[in-house]
């Protein structure tokens, strides 16, 4: 599948819930520019980071499985060091969550092999939200 075709599909959810793991209370690093781009284009988004209570006045959670509601309704955007992807790829598989965006140069090889086998359809490679994601007032409802 097309990484436009995989990017529409990460944003068509009925849930529109996504949840940015990584995401940090530094304005300059990206775990918080991604974060405010979600809810700067008005998307629910959950910050997961095991170290802080809130960010950007967001509860956070410390990881995927401490969603709110289902953890299988979020889409995921992954901002970690790519010795972390895989841990948190295993975690998203283990809640039932099909749709993950590795933002840039969070993939390894292990990670992407891993995403494949348990069925994740991952948008990965270089793409990054913050350049092409698509604001929720644009969506085509019929996709």
């Amino acid at each position: 599948m097309s990484t436009g075709k995989l990017i529409k599909e990460f944003f068509s959810s009925t849930s529109q819930k996504f949840a940015v793991v990584g995401a940090s209370t530094n304005p300059t690093k990206f775990g918080n520019k991604v974060l405010r781009w979600y809810v700067r284009h008005g998307y629910q988004a959950v910050p997961v980071n095991p170290r802080e209570e809130t960010i950007e006045s967001l509860a956070c959670v410390p990881n995927l499985s401490s969603l709110p509601g289902s953890p299988a309704e979020y889409h995921v955007s992954i901002i970690t060091p790519p010795a972390v992807t895989k841990s948190v790829l295993e975690e998203a598989h283990k809640n039932g969550i099909k749709r993950v965006w590795l933002q840039p140069d969070v993939e390894s090889p292990e990670a992407l092999a891993y995403a494949k086998e348990a069925g994740i359809h991952v948008i990965a490679g270089g793409p990054c939200v913050l350049v092409d994601g698509i604001p929720s007032t644009s969506i085509d409802p019929k996709l």
